[in-house]
């Protein structure tokens, strides 16, 4: 499994914005030059996660944004979720209740399952204050 573009992208922008946590907006610009993200692509995030109230908008001079929350209220489970990103690692969207045609269920079906509830459980666990203070780098669990 792995996470798509917007959703690695998006934390990586949010948690730049948290290890800048000041009264200061953050201009896009900056975020995207520090994280080499295209500045196109950070506005149609931030504008998803601005909808979602994860972020504020600050106009003018010395505008851009700012964390909606402080940074250990903010899980990366409701970052990912705001820019549309599923954590569902099964494919029974497509077919019904079950991953096969008719909707019956794949052998391995309970396995992804689960470790889907187990990612987003943890993704949940984590805040942008975890991943913008390295205290995931150690191996600390949050």
């Amino acid at each position: 499994m792995q996470l798509s573009t917007k959703g690695r992208y998006a934390v990586m922008a949010m948690a730049d914005l948290a290890a800048r946590e000041s009264d200061k907006a953050a201009p896009l610009a900056a975020i995207a030059a520090r994280q080499q993200i295209s500045r196109p692509y950070l506005e149609q995030l931030f504008a998803r996660l601005r909808r979602a109230g994860l972020v504020r908008s600050v106009r003018g001079p010395g505008g851009g944004y700012r964390l909606a929350r402080p940074a250990h209220e903010l899980s990366v489970a409701e970052v990912v979720s705001a820019v549309d990103e599923p954590l569902k690692v099964t494919r029974c969207e497509d077919h019904g209740p079950g991953c096969l045609k008719g909707g019956a269920r794949c052998i391995t079906h309970a396995l992804w399952e689960e470790t889907g509830r187990r990612l987003e459980a943890y993704l949940a666990s984590v805040s942008l204050a975890d991943v913008s203070s390295g205290r995931l780098a150690s191996g600390e669990r949050p």
